[in-house]
């Protein structure tokens, strides 16, 4: 009825506000101890789908607040993508080098492979070199390192003289062991289902 109040009802609202204020005061106080503010190195992996999607949204959201974005893709650089068309309407603040030439199964051709790798790299470098740069996406190099097309102790060590603020992610499958001990984050994707199974062409705007 109007007006009478369930007396379980109130005794578990009650409870309930208790436990997160107790909640709130913990995660306030975890908070409040973070206090280091630095570029991070974060990599995203494992065989599921979605690292180099979750890398352009990092680069969203950089751009959001005005940040310069430098995206350099290894190995799938030929692709036409819809991320790359979208971030094209930011060019006052997005560099796009698109530097690979296919996956390794398409070119069949080693050499060229490690020499589109090492033009990439030259252009991670310069972007490691600038201060006013907020964001580096380095687009399936867990790829091209995982064949050796780079020198990874060069790579860490490249990415490790960038600016102190300069965030740096790292997309593709197989990280080695040296990538992740040396990241801040790191992701895996796990692939539980994929359409792929199910006779699913590769789809524009999900898979490009």
């Amino acid at each position: 009825m109007p007006g009478i109040v369930d007396p379980h009802t109130s005794q578990e609202a009650e409870r309930h506000r208790a436990k997160m204020q107790k909640r709130k005061a913990m995660q306030d106080k975890e908070v409040a101890s973070k206090t280091v503010e630095k570029g991070l190195l974060m990599v995203n992996t494992g065989p599921g789908k979605g690292k180099s999607t979750a890398a352009f949204g990092l680069a969203l959201r950089m751009l959001g607040y005005g940040r310069r974005v430098v995206v350099i893709q290894f190995i799938k650089g030929a692709w036409h993508t819809g991320e790359r068309k979208a971030l094209k309407r930011f060019d006052d603040l997005v560099e796009w080098h698109a530097l690979g030439e296919g996956f390794t199964w398409e070119t069949q051709d080693k050499a060229r492979d490690i020499a589109a790798c090492q033009r990439a790299w030259g252009i991670a470098q310069q972007a490691f070199s600038n201060p006013d740069i907020g964001l580096v996406i380095l687009d399936e190099l867990n790829v091209a390192l995982r064949y050796d097309y780079l020198p990874m102790h060069q790579v860490l060590a490249d990415i490790a003289m960038r600016p102190i603020t300069q965030h740096v992610a790292v997309t593709g499958r197989n990280a080695k062991e040296a990538m992740l001990e040396a990241a801040d984050l790191v992701t895996e994707m796990t692939l539980i289902k994929h359409h792929f199974k199910n006779g699913v062409k590769a789809q524009e705007g999900i898979e490009f």
